[in-house]
């Protein structure tokens, strides 16, 4: 390559700002350092990675085509495939893979330490996770925006890729399940979000008409989404700032669940261009435009890293996630790293709407690298915190117990304070909040609420960030739901042709309905038993989650084979290498470890003896029903664990047997 020497300069001094902050944030022990060296090792390696990294992967292992066609062009059919404009694939791209998890995950991570978080979400999204999804884009899209499967199926064999299509199929509906239930929850408590939630999508409606018979008024009509964004804002606070208006819009969960249903049939139904691709495109200015926002209060404010750089919580003792460091903060923090859903995505919805393969690079590699960014946000907001704080809203439990188990690990932290927190935060209460959701929101209204304290108070903070994080899962339902659709179709269609027709209403609207029902089953049973549903089948997301990372690493090891790029094969041999480690180890820990927090068997031995001692009936209903959904749990990781394992097998062999082919 061509350098200047000032380019030259450049980079190496952003290299050697990434050293030093990583140094700074290895090295420092029992003292508080600054967050801003988090932002700054992120923004480095964002910069490194894709201008090195990525520029590396496209010029020398797989060539971007400008003058190809892509599946949106030979296959345009007006409802799935559609060219569209590269910023609404960004928009799209980004929105769908970009839910809850990197604003969780890296939150609930928190209690090992700010250290091992920040150090996977950045090795993770730079050689794992971008690699993962770009090269998953680039072999749908050279296969006609054939889903993960259909993949599969192709390359290693009939028997897997059936095997592949129904793994993917039933971990969708779980997953597709648990984001619904967390946004249900969120909403049936935010008249603000339902609100502007609801707002999003008659916005959109209006924004896909424009561009379907003004395609090149992509300025006028992102001018009139995000001055329609913002005004929904403005709007959703001052509802709920008004008693009268407010209870219109504090619906039930169980109505919230039936019009989540409702919203994912419309969105898995009805033409990319018409309500989904315009949805997420507002949807990702919203994200990124928080993020940015967050990024620049930490700039300004520069708070304490108050969380230690590592915990005694990494021995497997923590109070909000059980188990070891290994291998349970990689499941942990699955989004922002590495997620196995963005392989979804990235065979399902984007590679069908995608206008130029050159884009890949834009799309697949950088979507992922900013996510990391958000990833690390989310982590600064829980590590700036109070410690004490964090621990006593993610555990569960009697105020009492919770502040006396949390002291006593070394956190200090009184009910008056959290009472305090709770007041200025607009809340009743915040202690056992769970889900790391609240915790986020906290965070961020601290963060924002020191660093613009003279226009925004703490409360408005934390409203917003409860309504953003529905808004960031919600982009993710609808797209999931889509892609569900297709992996269905693929399956129907060979039962009976005629279903897996995608360009046929009929057969969408049937594979659509019933996809819906199966996660929408999961949901409602969530919403109205607390023991049942998606409820029961909750503990095994992130395992799930990470196993079809797993699935694509084998497809994209075995792209580069079949291309005749053996040599390179170590960029996605040992993300894959390291994933199968994490999630087999993670698999069996949760079901065989003796401690009845992290193994399902000992958990359910556990229940089984307070079962024997019941006196009441209800009682006994209560643990005969955590005593199957133990049990289940063993069943379905089992059941996955051994699926996943046999197409990994069945990929190795198929590798040491190739004959090279091409993606032509």
């Amino acid at each position: 390559m061509n350098f200047r020497p000032w380019k030259i300069m450049i980079w190496f001094l952003v290299s050697g700002l990434l050293v030093l902050s990583l140094a700074i944030l290895a090295l420092h022990r029992n003292e508080q350092i600054d967050s801003l060296w988090i932002v700054v090792s992120g923004i480095c390696s964002l910069m490194l990675s894709y201008r090195f990294y990525a520029s590396w992967i496209f010029a020398k292992i797989v060539t971007l085509k400008k003058e190809r066609k892509t599946p949106a062009h030979t296959m345009e059919d007006g409802k799935d495939y559609v060219p569209t404009n590269r910023w609404l694939v960004f928009g799209h791209h980004f929105a769908a893979i970009a839910g809850p998890g990197p604003l969780v995950g890296p939150v609930l991570a928190a209690q090992f330490g700010y250290l091992p978080g920040t150090l996977w979400i950045l090795v993770g999204a730079t050689l794992g996770g971008a690699v993962h999804d770009a090269l998953i884009l680039f072999a749908s899209i050279r296969r006609k925006g054939k889903s993960l499967a259909e993949m599969i199926k192709e390359e290693i064999g009939e028997g897997i890729g059936l095997i592949c299509s129904f793994a993917t199929l039933t971990i969708l509906i779980i997953l597709l399940a648990v984001l619904g239930l967390v946004v249900v929850r969120a909403l049936a408590e935010s008249s603000w979000g339902l609100f502007t939630i609801a707002m999003t999508i008659p916005i959109a409606f209006i924004m896909g008409i424009g561009l379907k018979f003004a395609p090149k008024a992509v300025g006028a009509v992102t001018v009139f989404g995000v001055l329609g964004l913002i005004l929904s804002v403005w709007g959703g606070h001052a509802i709920q700032s008004s008693p009268e208006w407010s209870a219109y819009f504090l619906r039930s969960e169980k109505t919230l669940a039936w019009t989540m249903m409702a919203y994912g049939l419309a969105a898995s139904s009805l033409p990319m261009w018409m309500l989904l691709t315009p949805r997420d495109y507002l949807s990702t200015f919203m994200k990124l435009g928080i993020a940015v926002l967050l990024m620049v209060a930490v700039v300004i404010l520069n708070p304490p890293l108050k969380m230690p750089a590592i915990t005694s919580f990494v021995d497997g003792s923590g109070l909000v996630v059980a188990g070891t460091v290994f291998p349970f903060l990689f499941i942990t923090i699955a989004c922002g790293a590495i997620s196995g859903f963005h392989a979804l995505i990235a065979s399902g919805t984007t590679p069908k709407i995608i206008d130029c393969e050159t884009l890949v690079k834009r799309v697949g590699y950088g979507a992922m690298i900013i996510e990391m960014m958000v990833a690390l946000m989310a982590l600064v907001a829980a590590s700036s915190m109070e410690p004490g704080h964090y621990f006593a809203m993610n555990v569960k439990g009697k105020p009492a117990e919770v502040v006396a188990k949390v002291t006593a690990a070394g956190y200090p932290v009184t009910e008056e304070q959290m009472q305090d927190l709770a007041t200025q935060m607009g809340e009743k209460n915040l202690i056992g909040r769970t889900g790391g959701a609240p915790t986020f929101a906290v965070g961020m209204a601290e963060v924002f609420s020191k660093a613009f304290k003279s226009q925004w108070v703490s409360s408005f903070w934390y409203h917003f960030a409860i309504m953003f994080e529905a808004l960031f899962i919600l982009t993710t339902i609808d797209a999931g739901t889509r892609v569900g659709r297709f992996l269905l179709q693929d399956l129907l269609g060979k039962l009976w042709k005629p279903l897996g027709n995608t360009k046929s209403t009929g057969a969408n609207l049937m594979s659509s309905f019933v996809l819906v029902s199966a996660w929408g089953y999961f949901l409602y049973q969530g919403v109205v038993d607390p023991y049942g549903g998606i409820n029961s089948l909750w503990p095994i997301f992130g395992i799930a989650n990470q196993l079809l990372a797993v699935i694509g690493f084998c497809l994209a090891t075995t792209l580069l084979i079949h291309i005749g790029k053996v040599r390179y094969i170590g960029i996605t041999v040992l993300p894959l290498i390291f994933l199968v480690a994490v999630t087999f180890s993670a698999g069996w820990l949760k079901i065989f470890d003796p401690h009845p927090r992290i193994g399902f068997l000992a958990s359910a031995a556990e229940y089984q003896k307070q079962l024997a001692q019941a006196v009441t009936p209800e009682n006994k209903r209560i643990l005969e029903h955590l005593i199957f959904n133990q049990n289940l749990n063993v069943n379905v990781i089992a059941i996955y664990l051994i699926l996943v394992a046999v197409i990994v097998g069945g990929c190795v062999w198929k590798w040491l047997h190739h004959r090279p082919t091409s993606f032509e």
